[in-house]
């Protein structure tokens, strides 16, 4: 790893565009056979939008479950993420896939609030599509991951409370939570996030609010950064006194770990199935 770019993932990932492939097509067939219900709009702007993916018999009063993509915050495109939501409609829960504008056009600032009006436009629309707004959870990805964490944390330059939704759980899969090494990385001409940006938008400086409990997961044979903000993160939530697991997936890296997350029957893809089928406390 000497002399390498820890944040360059396929730098350590010889199969890197092999696996991203399988995203696309793993997400395609699942959107040839779901029931979806594409590009509606949580807010004006162009990539303000996101997709509802269905399970073969909804229930009434379903659970709803909000996905992040990841991409380093200056890519990445939600069709090609559905694959994620295969565990989320095994458990009869209704999927949510969210756009968000890319870096370096917009700032983290626009990232973290979209994402938070995504999860309050979809709280107050829940039952519009058959969801139980009660029944609400969410997770992400890699800088998915990141946005995520943020619907139930406030920035430390953040001068006004956020209005953040109620979830009852995040899954926060091979975050970024500390963003100091990204100004100097191989990002610097693809996302140009300025040291400030990173020092305001670092989960692990943030308010992490209490409600819901955190799973923290990440691939053992990820790079440095990810190992270590994860327990990071885990050791800040648990200080706190916040409910919080630290979740290690054996012999994943950070793009394999996203095939395991969006499959029912590996270790991430049921941890997932599980979240989005728990219950609120004191309900039947």
């Amino acid at each position: 790893m000497l002399g390498k770019d820890a944040y360059r993932i396929r730098d350590f990932v010889p199969d890197f565009d092999a696996i991203a492939a399988e995203f696309a097509e793993r997400s395609r067939a699942l959107s040839s056979r779901a029931i979806l219900k594409t590009d509606i709009a949580y807010g004006p702007r162009k990539r303000e939008t996101l997709d509802l993916v269905f399970p073969d018999n909804p229930r009434p009063d379903a659970p709803l479950h909000m996905l992040v993509h990841g991409g380093y915050w200056r890519s990445g495109e939600k069709a090609n993420y559905r694959l994620v939501a295969a565990p989320v409609i095994a458990a009869g829960g209704i999927a949510a896939v969210v756009e968000y504008d890319l870096m370096p056009r917009a700032g983290l600032s626009v990232l973290v609030d979209q994402v938070r009006r995504a999860a309050r436009w979809l709280q107050a629309h829940a039952r519009d599509f058959g969801a139980d707004p009660a029944r609400m959870t969410a997770s992400g990805h890699s800088a998915g991951a990141h946005l995520t964490s943020y619907l139930a944390a406030t920035g430390p330059d953040e001068t006004m409370a956020p209005r953040l939704p109620t979830l009852q759980g995040m899954l926060l899969v091979s975050g970024i939570y500390d963003l100091s090494g990204i100004p100097d990385s191989f990002l610097k001409d693809e996302a140009r996030m300025t040291p400030t940006e990173a020092q305001a938008w670092s989960p692990l400086r943030a308010v992490q609010h209490a409600g819901p409990a955190r799973i923290v997961a990440y691939g053992t044979d990820e790079t440095p950064p990810f190992l270590q903000q994860a327990v990071a993160l885990h050791a800040k939530l648990r200080a706190s006194g916040q409910a919080a697991e630290l979740l290690p997936a054996a012999k994943l890296n950070h793009m394999s770990v996203v095939l395991d997350m969006a499959d029912p029957e590996r270790a991430l893809g049921r941890r997932l199935s599980e979240l989005v089928a728990s219950r609120p406390t004191g309900r039947a």
